[in-house]
């Protein structure tokens, strides 16, 4: 092996074991929530414990990683469905994926309240997200779907509602979640809307599912 290959070679395994690693992550903490140990994880990418330290400092920055991850799967759906026909059936699906999102996946809300404000990146990938939210609202709004004093930021805080009021029997019922999304949505249209107690939520801090 040469001296030039030999480089490529580590960075080639650096890169193959973050990927094991963010993968097995990713899977544990969906099934078991962030208490995972690290050592669960790293028998499950099949590294060593070391590995996973060197890769990130403390679990929190492994926790945060996947986070900012999944907030920005959520965010890229939503941008596709910009460009969708039917505005309101976009906005309706970007808080059906959303709150799939979080029955799927346990750690998404479990870990994101703190982390998000721990976490630059964090908060930067729950705002993104927040302006995606935004930009649908906005044109299902103007298509006469939904009321017009709903935001980007309520619809956030709408879609995690959702699956927190069917999070107690999620092992018994775990597509409850859709029932309670169903009222939501109804709740969103404009026909017999009454007026909004309460201030608009605003932008900071930035609420994330």
């Amino acid at each position: 092996m040469t001296a030039t290959s030999q480089p490529r070679r580590l960075r080639a395994d650096a890169a193959r074991n973050r990927k094991l690693l963010l993968d097995a992550a990713a899977a544990a903490f969906a099934e078991q929530g962030t208490e995972v140990s690290i050592a669960e994880i790293a028998q499950r990418a099949g590294i060593g414990k070391g590995t996973v330290f060197r890769h990130f400092p403390a679990k929190e920055n492994l926790i945060a990683a996947i986070i900012r991850a999944r907030l920005d799967e959520l965010s890229e759906a939503g941008a596709a469905l910009l460009d969708a026909a039917d505005p309101t059936a976009a906005l309706t699906e970007f808080m059906r994926l959303g709150a799939e999102l979080q029955a799927r996946d346990h750690s998404v809300c479990q870990a994101a309240i703190g982390l998000i404000h721990d976490d630059a990146e964090a908060q930067a990938a729950a705002d993104r997200l927040t302006r995606t939210a935004e930009a649908l609202t906005e044109r299902a709004q103007r298509h006469g779907g939904i009321r017009d004093d709903v935001t980007g930021q309520d619809i956030i805080l709408l879609l995690r509602g959702a699956y927190q009021a069917a999070a107690p029997l999620a092992h018994a019922a775990p597509e409850l979640w859709r029932r309670y999304l169903a009222v939501v949505i109804d709740g969103l249209r404009p026909a017999a809307a009454q007026p909004l107690p309460g201030p608009v939520p605003g932008r900071s801090p930035t609420v994330r599912p």
